[in-house]
């Protein structure tokens, strides 16, 4: 009878079976397309309804008769208002991160999106603590408002969802570095094994 083809392994040589090595790449691109999502689970629902409050806070006054929308465009009330640079970026930010980007993460579920929603509303939280402090420090000759109810919600929300982008990208880079260290073991354990074989 005919040997089989070399495609089948051999035991005592310790080849690999070209099938096999088909499946392992197959594998590999399987580990690494789940590496690069996310699950953030019921931590999803809450990302959507702080992205939700988000929303609603730019409809809300941001400092006397400016809010939210007239802040972003800088249109007459926010300029009436004297609004700063830090309002205004705050405001972009949040927008652009706090909205954006978290409702891209939540939807596509991409582990380097989350990040980009990490970085940006944990930006956003520093500026929101700026712009407040720059309504409260109006020199005295200014008759303008202070920080009004959309800002504080606005900060207190961008700084809460910060914390929960942080908890689903450490969760995740956690999981990474796990199944990174457990394919080197197994990576260095079949090349042992094999070089035993050959020997």
């Amino acid at each position: 009878m005919q040997r089989m083809s070399s495609k089948h392994e051999d035991p005592k040589s310790g080849t690999v079976d070209d099938s096999i090595a088909g499946h392992q790449k197959d594998f590999e691109a399987a580990e690494r397309k789940i590496a690069g999502e996310i699950d953030p689970g019921l931590r999803a629902v809450v990302v959507a309804v702080a992205v939700l409050v988000l929303v609603g806070t730019l409809a809300l006054p941001h400092s006397g008769v400016a809010n939210g929308w007239d802040v972003l465009a800088f249109n007459a009330d926010a300029q009436s208002e004297r609004i700063a640079l830090f309002s205004r970026l705050f405001v972009w930010f949040v927008v652009i991160f706090g909205i954006g980007f978290s409702m891209l993460a939540l939807v596509t579920r991409r582990w380097a999106l989350s990040w980009v929603a990490l970085a940006g509303t944990a930006v956003s939280s520093a500026l929101g603590m700026m712009a407040i402090w720059s309504r409260q420090t109006i020199p005295a000759g200014f008759h303008v408002a202070g920080p009004s109810i959309g800002l504080v919600i606005g900060w207190f929300t961008v700084i809460f969802l910060t914390f929960h982008w942080l908890k689903v990208v450490w969760t995740r880079t956690s999981l990474q570095l796990a199944a990174e260290e457990e394919r080197r073991l197994a990576t260095a354990e079949a090349e042992k094994n094999h070089e035993w074989n050959v020997g």
